[in-house]
């Protein structure tokens, strides 16, 4: 009798180890594209955001990053963007950069707080770096980004219908994009 509990337990305890580590890596972005940009002298190895999932997540969860690194998230639309730092470990530096390059407004943010952070004008990019990594070396708002995606490389739409009755038909969209520098 006991060895059929035991296993159950183990099978159990699995289980769940198994649901609590996908949750740590779900909340973190692994292995994204990345992009060389510059900011006048210096050259910064971003991560694209660019997806809804990739710029939800941001760089939440991250302890650290180096010191030439960040992330470059990229929206479809010009917007007044907002951002925050809830779950974000590391306290960063946002500049909000329009299409042309220029740098709009930056803004300091400590890390694993809920505050609004947004541009001052409607902007397509948002470049998040460490703390102070802009004012260090002096890049401030009119300063142009260079190395942006402009537009969309390619985008197609793939729909997948699986057979069934019509109460229980599935339907699966997926969308693919690539940018162009």
């Amino acid at each position: 009798m006991r060895l059929p509990n035991i296993k159950k337990l183990i099978f159990s305890m699995a289980a769940i180890a198994g649901v609590l580590s996908t949750t740590v890596f779900a909340q973190q972005n692994i292995g994204l594209p990345t992009i060389e940009l510059k900011a006048g002298i210096y050259r910064i190895q971003a991560e694209l955001a660019d997806t809804p999932k990739a710029r939800e997540i941001g760089l939440m969860n991250r302890t650290s990053m180096p010191t030439n690194s960040g992330m470059l998230f990229i929206f479809e639309q010009k917007a007044g963007h907002c951002f925050w730092m809830n779950n974000t470990k590391i306290p960063l530096s946002i500049a909000f950069i329009a299409d042309d390059g220029k740098i709009v407004n930056i803004e300091e943010m400590q890390a694993d707080t809920t505050n609004n952070h947004c541009p001052k004008a409607a902007v397509r990019y948002a470049l998040e770096m460490n703390k102070q990594w802009f004012s260090e070396r002096a890049i401030v708002p009119g300063m142009v980004i260079q190395g942006l995606p402009k537009k969309y490389k390619t985008q197609t739409e793939v729909c997948v219908f699986f057979e069934g009755t019509s109460n229980n038909r599935l339907a699966y969209q997926l969308t693919y994009s690539k940018w162009q520098t």
